[in-house]
C-alpha cells in the first residue's frame, strides 16, 4: 500500500477532502458480523492473502460510491489492542503507522459493553472513528435497544446501526464514511480518562514520554504509550528499549506500575482492564433500553445444550461426523469424478503432444505441468472445497466456539487449546484444508504446533493404503491398531514439541456468540474467497514439485536415488528394494504408493510384516506435495521443511524399529 496517499490524508485533515480514494479499515471483535459488513461493502471486488511478513489472514476490497474509490481493509477479528496475539499486533500496527481515512468499529449491539471495551482502546490510539452498531435486528429479538444519539454524544462520534446480513444501513455507513471524510461532520471523540490514582500516573508518565521521546511521540500519541507502559505491554517496551532516552522512561513506568500494584492489590494491567471495563459498563447502561423482560430464548437453550458438559459431547461427535462425511465423502466422489475426467483428457493431450515434440518433453509436460495441476484439481480442490464450506456454516452459525470450549481440556494436554481440535478432526479427510485450518490459531507458536500433529493423521489417500493393504491381507484389526498407534504416537511428539518449542501456550480466550442462521451468500463468498485463495498461491508449489520429480524420472537420477536408499529400504525397512520408489512417488499422492506396488509385484507376495512396516512408514511420513505447499503457505517453507524432516525421519525410524519388533515376536 502507498504510504504517500495516508501521509497526505493526515496532513490535509483538517481541510475539505479533494481527493478520489478513502482507505477504511474495518476493526473490532470477532462474530460481530464484520465480515459480513465487508461483504457488502465490496462484494466480489476482494483480494485475500497475508499482512507482509505475517502468518495472519488480510482482506481488501474496493467499492466506488459517489464518484469515490473506497478501498476497504478487513482488520483480524480481535477483543483489544494489546500484544497477545499476532492478530492484535497486526490491527494495532495498521491503525497507528499505516494511518487509514477512516476506521470504523464494528460491534455488537446484543453485547454492547464487552465491545466497548475495544472502542475504548481505539479512542485512546485517536484515529478518525465510526461506530458501526450491527445485529440491531438480533438485539431486538432479545428486548434490547440502543440508543444511537445517547451512545454517539458519550463516544464523540457517530453511530450508524446497521444488519449487515440483510444490507440495511450499508448505505447511510457510506454516507457517513463521506461526511467525516470531507470535514461535513466534525469529530469529538471521547478522551478516555481512568479513576484519580491511574489517571495521576498516567499524566506523569505522558509529561515524561513527550520530553524525553518526542519522535516516538509523532507516531503514536504520548498517552497511548503512557497507558501502554503501565499495561507492560511487551512491544511498545522493545520500541522504547531501542530510543534514547528510553531506559527513564522505562524505569519511571515501573515504578508507578508498582505503586498501582500495591494500592489496588492486581497486577497494572489488571488494574487499567478494571478502569477500562468499569467505563464500558457506565455508558453501556445510560444508552441500553431493555424493552421486555429477558426469557429464555431458543438460541439460549441450544446453547445450554451443546456446551453441557455431558450432552455436548455427543453432539459434537455427531456434528464432527456430519462435517467428516461431507469432506470425506464428498470429496472422495468428486476426485473420483475429475480423476476419471481428467484420465481421457490426458490421453488426448499425450497423443496431440507427441505428434509436435519429442517424447521426453512430452514426459514433462504431461507428467510434470499437466500432471500437478490435475493433482492439484483431482485432490486438493476436491477436499477443499467441502471443508470451506463447512468451516463458513460453523463460523456464520457460531458454533465453531462451542466444539472448541469442549475440547479445549484434551487438546492443552498437547500445548494446544480447544481451536486446535477442528484442524485435527478435518485431517481424516485431506490434510491440505487442515493445515489451512491452522489459521485459526493465535499466535505462530501454536500454528506450527497445530500444523505438526495434523500431517501426522492419516488422510483419506493414507487410508486406501492402510485398509487396502493391512486391512485386506492381513486383518481389519490390525488396521484398527495402527490407527491406535497413530493417536498415541500424535499424543507422545505433540507433547515433545510442546515442551521443547519456547514461549507459553495460549488460554483458550473468545466469546460465545449467538446461534445464527447461516446466510447463503455469505457462505459462499468466503467459499470463493478462500478457494482462490489457495488455488493462486499453492497450485504453483504443487506444479513445480511435481515437474522435479518428474525431471528426476526422465533424467534417471531417480534410479540413482533407489540405489543408494536400498540399505535403507532393504536393510533398515526389511522392504523389497521397489518400495524405494514407491515411498519417493508417494509424494505426489499416497495412494498412487499402493497402486505402483500392485503393479511391480504381487501384494500377496508380500509378508505380514512388510505390509505393516510399509503401511506404517506410508501412514506417518509426509502426506503429500499439496500438504507441503499448504504448509509453506500458511507457517513458511522453513518451518515446512522442519515438519516435512521431522515427519520423514520418525516414520523411516519407527519402520526399522517396527520391523525388527515384528521380526522378534514371529520368531519367538
Amino acid at each position: 500500500m502507498d504510504h504517500s496517499h495516508s501521509t497526505l490524508r493526515k496532513e490535509n485533515r483538517s481541510k475539505k477532502f479533494s481527493g478520489k480514494e478513502i482507505i477504511v479499515a474495518l476493526a473490532g471483535n470477532a462474530n460481530v458480523g464484520k465480515s459480513a459488513i465487508f461483504n457488502q461493502l465490496t462484494g466480489l471486488n476482494q483480494v485475500v492473502g497475508n499482512w507482509p511478513g505475517k502468518t495472519v489472514e488480510r482482506a481488501e476490497g474496493t467499492l466506488h460510491f459517489k464518484g469515490y474509490a473506497i478501498h476497504v481493509i478487513d482488520l483480524p477479528g480481535i477483543y483489544s489492542l494489546s500484544t497477545f496475539s499476532l492478530e492484535e499486533i497486526v490491527s494495532r500496527d495498521y491503525i497507528a503507522l499505516e494511518k487509514p481515512d477512516i476506521i470504523i468499529n464494528v460491534v455488537d449491539a446484543s453485547a454492547l459493553e464487552r465491545n466497548l471495551y475495544f472502542t475504548l482502546q481505539l479512542l485512546e490510539l485517536k484515529p478518525p472513528l465510526i461506530v458501526d452498531l450491527n445485529q440491531v435486528d438480533f438485539a431486538a429479538k432479545r428486548g434490547i435497544r440502543i440508543d444511537v444519539d445517547k451512545l454517539s454524544k458519550a463516544l464523540g462520534v457517530p453511530v450508524v446501526p446497521t444488519v449487515a446480513i440483510t444490507g440495511k444501513g450499508i448505505n447511510e455507513l457510506l454516507e457517513t464514511v463521506l461526511s467525516v471524510v470531507n470535514g461535513e461532520k466534525k469529530l469529538q471523540p471521547l478522551e478516555v480518562r481512568y479513576g484519580a490514582e491511574v489517571e495521576e500516573r498516567v499524566q506523569k508518565l505522558q509529561k515524561l514520554v513527550e520530553n524525553r521521546l518526542p519522535q516516538l511521540s509523532k507516531v503514536y500519541h504520548a498517552r497511548w504509550i503512557s497507558v501502554k507502559l503501565l499495561e507492560k505491554d511487551s512491544e511498545v517496551i522493545a520500541k522504547i528499549e531501542k530510543c534514547e532516552g528510553g531506559k527513564e522512561v522505562l524505569d519511571y513506568a515501573d515504578r508507578l506500575a508498582a505503586e498501582l500494584e500495591k494500592m489496588h492489590g492486581e497486577t497494572a494491567p489488571v488494574v487499567l482492564a478494571s478502569e477500562r471495563y468499569a467505563i464500558a459498563s457506565k455508558i453501556a447502561k445510560e444508552v441500553t433500553v431493555v424493552e421486555a423482560p429477558p426469557r429464555i430464548s431458543l438460541e439460549q437453550k441450544l446453547d445450554a445444550i451443546t456446551t453441557h458438559r455431558f450432552l455436548g459431547y455427543p453432539i459434537l461427535a455427531s456434528i464432527i461426523a456430519a462435517m467428516f462425511t461431507l469432506i470425506f465423502v464428498g470429496g472422495s466422489f468428486l476426485s473420483e469424478a475429475l480423476d476419471y475426467a481428467f484420465q481421457g483428457l490426458n490421453l488426448y493431450i499425450e497423443n496431440f503432444l507427441l505428434h509436435l515434440l519429442p517424447s521426453t518433453a512430452v514426459t514433462l509436460i504431461e507428467k510434470g505441468v499437466l500432471g500437478g495441476i490435475v493433482a492439484g484439481i483431482t485432490i486438493a480442490l476436491p477436499y477443499i472445497v467441502p471443508f470451506y464450506i463447512a468451516l463458513a456454516l460453523l463460523e456464520d452459525s457460531g458454533y465453531l466456539p462451542r466444539a472448541a470450549f469442549l475440547m479445549d481440556n484434551l487438546m492443552h494436554k498437547i500445548g494446544l487449546h480447544g481451536k486446535a481440535f477442528i484442524p485435527l478432526i478435518l485431517g481424516y479427510g485431506c490434510s491440505v484444508p487442515a493445515c489451512i485450518g491452522c489459521r485459526i490459531m493465535e499466535t505462530e507458536r501454536e500454528r506450527f504446533l497445530a500444523a505438526f500433529v495434523v500431517t501426522l493423521i492419516p488422510c483419506a489417500a493414507r487410508t486406501v493404503v492402510i485398509l487396502g493393504l493391512v486391512g485386506r491381507f492381513v486383518g481389519l484389526h490390525v488396521a484398527l491398531a495402527l490407527y491406535a498407534f497413530d493417536l498415541i504416537l500424535i499424543f507422545i511428539l505433540g507433547r515433545i514439541a510442546f515442551k521443547a518449542l519456547p514461549g507459553e501456550p495460549v488460554g483458550l480466550i473468545m466469546e460465545m456468540p449467538p446461534y445464527k442462521r447461516p446466510s447463503l451468500k455469505n457462505v459462499l463468498t468466503k467459499t470463493w474467497g478462500r478457494t482462490k485463495d489457495f488455488v493462486y498461491i499453492a497450485f504453483p508449489i504443487i506444479v513445480a514439485g511435481s515437474l522435479a520429480i518428474t525431471v528426476l524420472d526422465v533424467t534417471g537420477f531417480i534410479g540413482y536415488i533407489v540405489t543408494g536408499a536400498r540399505p535403507l529400504i532393504s536393510g533398515w525397512l526389511g522392504l523389497p528394494v521397489e518400495a524405494g520408489i514407491l515411498l519417493i512417488f508417494g509424494v505426489l499422492r499416497k495412494e498412487l504408493a499402493l497402486i505402483l506396488l500392485a503393479g511391480l509385484i504381487p501384494l500377496n507376495s508380500l509378508t505380514a510384516v512388510q505390509m505393516i512396516v510399509f503401511t506404517l512408514v506410508t501412514m506417518i511420513y509426509i502426506p503429500c506435495i499439496a500438504t507441503i505447499a499448504a504448509l509453506m503457505r500458511e507457517i513458511g517453507w522453513r518451518k515446512a521443511l522442519v515438519i516435512t524432516f521431522i515427519d520423514i525421519a520418525v516414520a523411516l525410524l519407527l519402520g526399522g524399529i517396527t520391523y525388527r519388533v515384528l521380526l522378534a515376536f514371529m520368531s519367538a
